[in-house]
């Protein structure tokens, strides 16, 4: 069971296609902060928080990212969109490719892929913030997501970002840590059939370029695209390479409609 998911309020023309962007695990909506822009001369943009991330409520209990995709198509009021999202945010996004095809336009899943991680690691990550908090996390999270200069090249928004992770919900954090642990959708791949995007960091260890490969190959219309010098936080680390990424895939997707 999820809460609701706070979103942000569109930006961009009144009459443009609406773009969803999905989060990392330990970020919020500033993850692609400096990617709107860039963005909203195109599409009517909004950003939703994770559970006890950012604007949303705590979790009141377990859920999946199954459940998740259900509760961000709740709250999403228009009958279609586009979608991209980072890492969860992106297991999110094939989760809603899966359960509502009928919405879901397109996706751009970033460095994230069908099944991430192991159930063990996933676990043991979820028993150390309930013991020692999101906190205990900031090191090795800096070290995860960010490539060798993305700090130096934007340190006041990638303080902001591991900020956000030590003032995320202890509790919110680590049931999404065991809804990463449940989730699997590699046998399901084939019955995604709209546009698919799949994104890499070229140094992301996390989700690196073989997660992208098979989400790109096992959907019906997939392809992958790499971000040079970026990690797990592609849009933070290189808002101009993902803008231009998403503007191609969606203006492609629209000459074609």
């Amino acid at each position: 069971m999820t809460p609701p998911l706070a979103l942000t309020d569109p930006v961009g023309p009144a009459g443009a296609p609406l773009l969803l962007l999905g989060p990392s695990l330990g970020t919020s909506t500033i993850l692609w902060e400096t990617t709107v822009p860039l963005l909203s001369a195109h599409f009517r943009v909004v950003a939703w928080d994770l559970p006890g991330h950012g604007a949303s409520p705590a979790a009141p209990g377990p859920f999946t990212v199954a459940d998740l995709a259900d509760a961000l198509a709740v709250a999403v009021g228009e009958p279609a969109f586009l979608y991209a999202g980072v890492s969860l945010g992106g297991a999110v996004g094939l989760e809603l490719a899966l359960r509502h095809p009928e919405r879901v336009r397109a996706a751009a899943i970033i460095a994230s892929g069908a099944q991430l991680g192991d159930p063990e690691s996933w676990h043991r990550r979820a028993a150390q913030v309930r013991a020692q908090s999101t906190s205990s996390l900031i090191i090795a999270s800096a070290q995860r997501w960010f490539a060798d200069g993305s700090v130096a090249r934007h340190p006041e928004l990638t303080g902001r970002l591991l900020h956000a992770l030590q003032g995320a919900d202890d509790e919110s954090y680590a049931r999404c840590c065991e809804a990463l642990a449940a989730y699997d959708v590699r046998d399901r791949l084939g019955d995604i059939t709209m546009p698919i995007l799949a994104v890499w960091g070229q140094h992301d260890a996390v989700a690196p370029q073989g997660k992208a490969d098979e989400i790109a190959r096992g959907v019906s219309h997939g392809e992958a695209a790499m971000i040079p010098d970026a990690a797990h936080l592609p849009p933070a680390e290189q808002p101009e390479a993902i803008a231009h990424a998403l503007l191609r895939f969606f203006a492609e997707l629209e000459e074609t409609s």
